[in-house]
């Protein structure tokens, strides 16, 4: 695989770091190797997953990562991961890949845990950057117990989420583990745009506020409401059989 920290040791220092541009410097590799790497790749939702996976499966075998205990309540992380892991189901059947869908435990309290003492920080702030770490460490940490090439997240095709900060945490995680980062910046290319078509195209729920009950609440977000709203849309649904095809398995297993 192509040493990432060498593609950006050759960068000019003083110049902001193109992420798009680096991934496609590696997609160009792996092309002209023959190499179709395996990428665990975390999303947040299903819109960020959109773009991503249609991109993506151009060049290699992506598992999804639904690995999110940010989100509040409990049953928005449901529909959340439920609306997600429909869509790994519904692109596969309308564009024959096999992308699959791997889902991480509902921790909240070791979300707040991590972000203790940064309750009130703003939106896009300390908070933020200490979120994308926990859930970039806890994909590198999947993504080497199950011997994927990369591991990368689709946060970065958000035009609210700074790029620049999510690559960089991404970049430090790496050095921690035996996988490689894969850097990005979905959002360029008319990467946001596709995703908000894409949504569209295959009837996706876009939610209203990030996730984190900190965030929620600074934009005044109704959480009754977004409790009430997730529970009618869970109660019909059968989260543990509904998709089998997407599941993500290991050695025969599923995991």
């Amino acid at each position: 695989m192509i040493d990432l920290q060498e593609i950006l040791d050759n960068l000019n220092p003083n110049q902001k770091i193109n992420y798009d541009h680096v991934m496609q410097k590696m997609v160009a590799d792996w092309q002209k190797k023959g190499q179709r790497p395996n990428v665990l790749m975390h999303v947040c939702c299903a819109p960020c997953g959109t773009y991503t996976l249609e991109y993506l499966t151009q060049y290699c075998d992506v598992t999804i990562y639904f690995a999110n205990s940010n989100i509040h309540p409990k049953v928005e992380y449901e529909r959340r991961a439920y609306v997600t892991k429909k869509f790994v189901h519904d692109f596969n059947a309308k564009t024959g890949e096999s992308v699959q869908f791997l889902s991480a435990p509902y921790q909240p309290n070791e979300f707040k845990q991590v972000v203790r003492g940064l309750e009130n920080e703003p939106e896009g702030g300390d908070r933020c950057k200490v979120c994308f770490d926990y859930r970039l460490d806890t994909t590198a940490q999947k993504a080497v117990e199950l011997g994927f090439d990369y591991f990368g997240s689709a946060l970065t095709i958000s035009p609210h989420k700074n790029s620049q900060v999510i690559n960089a945490v991404g970049i430090d995680v790496q050095k921690l583990y035996t996988t490689q980062y894969l850097p990005s910046d979905l959002k360029k290319n008319n990467g946001y745009r596709r995703s908000v078509e894409m949504c569209v195209e295959y009837d996706i729920y876009r939610q209203c506020y990030c996730g984190c009950v900190y965030g929620a609440k600074a934009q005044g977000i109704d959480l009754v409401q977004i409790k009430k709203d997730a529970s009618a849309f869970m109660a019909d649904k059968d989260t543990e059989n509904e998709f089998p095809n997407v599941v993500f398995t290991y050695k025969g297993k599923t995991v």
